[in-house]
């Protein structure tokens, strides 16, 4: 484990990353009509399309200074200049918002536990948080968010759909949602103090499973605890003669971890390469050694993103592992946090990062191996057929069955 924790130490203190975020401090006297302009200077030199979605960047520079009086006029005019972008990750972050997203990087929050995105114009839940008020209420993967308290999500941006779900624990909002093949349901949710957990050996269903396999399930990639979490696990269950890794419904979190942890499966080989607004890529590649060499089934479904992306593409391109489940979200794009005056922030979309064989899943996601469905027949039965399916083939490949076989 020393390797390993000296290499997190060394990532933790250039900058924290979660999703593919970095966090950078800038600390100025501005006005307001400033703060503005330093978001557009941001923006000019880091966002990842240098045509900033095909217009002249230029004309938005001076475009509000008459009008900028105040920090709440120059918020309006940021968020006016960053919808033309038409990027869903890249967003502003008032004082109380950058607030909760840092609160969230440390691991709690308070609202109802839910990881939301914007595709195609729709306000989707892209996973609920394990044993949170979301997932107690039945919440899933690909739900789409019609109404927030009686009010239309359309055209809303991710972050004010937060801003409308979070609130003080205790107080309640209701969600109509609307589930593939069926009518919008109203949900009304208590919101609560969230603790964001990320490593757990209990199974999601009663599930006979052979005592010589073990079975780990990471929900996030969010806690800085999380890669040394995993790896006492795997220090533990040397005795083990198989893993199964199940990232279902694991929206991301440090792109670190998603590092540490396939670097502890991998033998050499590359993780994941990002590139740049210049077309400048950096690959990372996995040390040499590994914690094991046994064999390993990765479960992913629709509510997987961004660093379980990162983890199943580097298992799979390496040939380490079978996945099994269901195609993955699909956000293949790095984001920057920068700390901005009177407490402010904003992130910018800096990267997109490629799999192993360089492939960019962005809006398409890892397609597994074995595909499985798990219908809402099977939720209702607690019948978790694609985790007894990664059960099945693990013991296949335990018993000497080539991982090409897949």
């Amino acid at each position: 484990m020393r390797k390993i924790m000296k290499k997190s130490f060394i990532f933790f203190s250039a900058f924290i990353f979660l999703s593919g975020w970095v966090i950078r401090n800038n600390v100025f006297a501005y006005s307001p009509v400033d703060l503005y302009d330093q978001v557009w200077r941001l923006i000019n030199t880091k966002f990842v399309d240098q045509t900033n979605n095909a217009q002249d960047w230029s004309k938005w520079r001076n475009k509000y200074d008459n009008v900028i009086k105040t920090n709440d006029d120059a918020y309006v005019a940021i968020n006016t200049m960053i919808a033309s972008l038409d990027d869903p990750y890249t967003k502003f972050l008032d004082p109380k918002e950058f607030a909760e997203e840092t609160s969230s990087i440390k691991g709690s929050l308070k609202g109802i536990g839910i990881q939301i995105g914007v595709r195609e114009g729709k306000l989707l839940v892209i996973s609920p948080i394990e044993d949170t008020p979301a997932e107690k209420a039945g919440l899933i993967a690909d739900d789409e968010i019609l109404e927030i308290d009686g009010v239309s999500t359309k055209g809303i941006t991710v972050d004010k759909a937060a801003d409308k779900i979070r609130g003080k624990e205790g107080t309640q909002v209701t969600l109509l949602v609307k589930r593939k093949d069926s009518e919008p349901k109203l949900y009304t949710i208590t919101r609560a103090e969230i603790e964001v957990k990320s490593v757990s050996q209990k199974l999601p269903i009663e599930t006979k499973m052979p005592e010589d396999f073990c079975y780990i399930r990471l929900s996030s990639f969010i806690s800085r605890n999380a890669a040394k979490e995993f790896g006492d696990i795997l220090n533990n269950s040397k005795s083990k003669k198989g893993f199964i890794v199940d990232l279902r419904s694991n929206p991301g979190g440090l792109l670190t971890n998603a590092i540490l942890i396939s670097d502890m499966f991998l033998d050499g080989g590359t993780i994941v390469s990002t590139v740049d607004r210049d077309g400048y890529k950096e690959t990372t590649r996995a040390s040499a050694g590994s914690y094991t060499r046994k064999p390993v089934v990765v479960l992913i479904n629709k509510g997987s993103a961004s660093a379980s992306e990162i983890f199943s593409g580097a298992m799979k391109d390496n040939h380490r592992a079978v996945i099994i489940g269901e195609q993955s979200f699909g956000k293949g794009l790095v984001q920057e946090i920068n700390k901005l005056p009177y407490d402010a922030g904003i992130n910018i979309t800096i990267q997109k990062y490629l799999t192993p064989n360089g492939t960019d899943i962005n809006k398409k996601g890892i397609t597994p191996d074995i595909v499985v469905e798990l219908t809402e027949e099977n939720v209702k039965n607690k019948d978790d057929i694609q985790l007894k399916k990664a059960i099945e083939v693990l013991s296949k490949m335990t018993n000497g069955q080539s991982l090409a076989a897949y």
